[in-house]
């Protein structure tokens, strides 16, 4: 499916079915995309010798895949069963009159897939390449690509973007116009950021070498 063709709406089905909290649920693909794009770290969930297992770690998106990597030797790369791949952006705390109101603002993403082991030289390092740019853009293109015993070494897993759920989160506290508004205690929101900082060169980094454009112009930019 090319991504002009791809379809607007997620595919409801039981394990992607939103029963509560049904109002923050979404089944629009933009908005799955949109996560996606905004982070960088996920966390996959596998069961490992019948224990369930969640592994942080990175990953790149390529239309309708998602690419995740790790080490050969890792169990939780092993390809053989269906996973569930979490993306989490927390934007801010809701702070209601109420502890029960409480509540946190929030978008996110969770994918099940039977993962898919990429075995074509090429397509592994085309989907290296799109994991690496996901998270720093350009960086692909300066550093050194890696080299066959690396390649070898890792293990690139490509799933499906077909069954996907979305949860989004936004706004003031929902007590406003309930009993507990005349108790006269501030409410509203605390917004979180994150935001890139100054570069930090490695110690042993000749004072001569300089930091390319693509890092420089990142610093002090919002993340997500």
């Amino acid at each position: 499916m090319t991504h002009s063709s791809r379809p607007a709406a997620l595919q409801e089905t039981d394990r992607t079915r939103h029963r509560r909290l049904r109002e923050q649920g979404s089944l629009e693909r933009a908005d799955l995309d949109a996560i996606l794009d905004a982070g960088f770290i996920c966390h996959l969930g596998v069961v490992v010798e019948g224990r369930p297992l969640v592994v942080p770690t990175v990953y790149g998106r390529d239309g309708e895949q998602l690419y995740v990597h790790g080490s050969v030797a890792s169990r939780s790369l092993a390809a053989t069963a269906p996973v569930c791949v979490t993306v989490t952006h927390v934007d801010g705390l809701v702070l209601a009159r109420s502890v029960f109101e409480h509540g946190v603002n929030y978008r996110s993403a969770m994918i099940h897939a039977v993962p898919r082991k990429v075995t074509d030289p090429d397509e592994k390092l085309a989907g290296l390449r799109r994991l690496t740019e996901h998270a720093t853009p350009g960086q692909w293109d300066y550093a050194r690509a890696p080299s066959r015993r690396e390649l070898a070494a890792t293990t690139l897993l490509a799933l499906s973007l077909e069954e996907a759920s979305v949860k989004i989160r936004s706004g003031a506290p929902e007590d406003g116009d309930g009993p507990d508004a005349a108790l006269g205690r501030w409410a509203g929101t605390l917004p979180l950021t994150a935001t890139w900082g100054a570069l930090v060169p490695d110690p042993v980094l000749p004072p001569d070498i300089t930091a390319p454009a693509h890092l420089t112009r990142r610093e002090g930019t919002r993340h997500g």
